[in-house]
């Protein structure tokens, strides 16, 4: 399984938090990584959103590129783990885009790899290859 770890593009200031919208540069970043990640082989793949706005928005944008459509999942939110996202995962596929929040992108990549927790700017990318869970490991 591969999984296409996003942190969500830039978002405007504001309150409440969950309501932040993409500023016009994040949608520009959210539109470039969609096409960054179908030129890389990533359609078909299903999007997994955080059910904040600006992730929504920016899973908005990358569905657009790859023909797909978003679907929110509470396990994304701010807070969210490795286990929660792989648990997502699991239920859509063998390509998987998730898009979420930092630090929690940050934490999930250094454990799904065994490595150091990698920059993630916003709209950053991290392409996590998973073992097959029906393989047992």
């Amino acid at each position: 399984m591969r999984l296409y770890l996003v942190r969500h593009a830039d978002a405007a200031p504001g309150e409440p938090d969950e309501l932040r919208p993409l500023t016009t540069r994040g949608r520009q970043q959210a539109r470039d990584l969609g096409i960054r990640l179908a030129a890389e082989g990533a359609g078909g793949a299903a999007i997994l959103t955080s059910p904040l706005l600006r992730a929504r928005e920016t899973a908005e944008e990358i569905a657009r590129a790859l023909g797909a459509t978003p679907k929110a999942d509470d396990r994304l939110a701010p807070g969210a783990t490795a286990t929660a996202v792989r648990a997502a995962a699991v239920e859509h596929g063998e390509d998987v885009v998730s898009v979420g929040h930092q630090p929690d992108c940050g934490r999930i990549a250094a454990e799904l790899t065994g490595g150091p927790e990698p920059p993630f700017p916003k709209a950053g990318l991290v392409v996590i290859d998973l073992p097959d869970p029906s393989a047992g490991l």
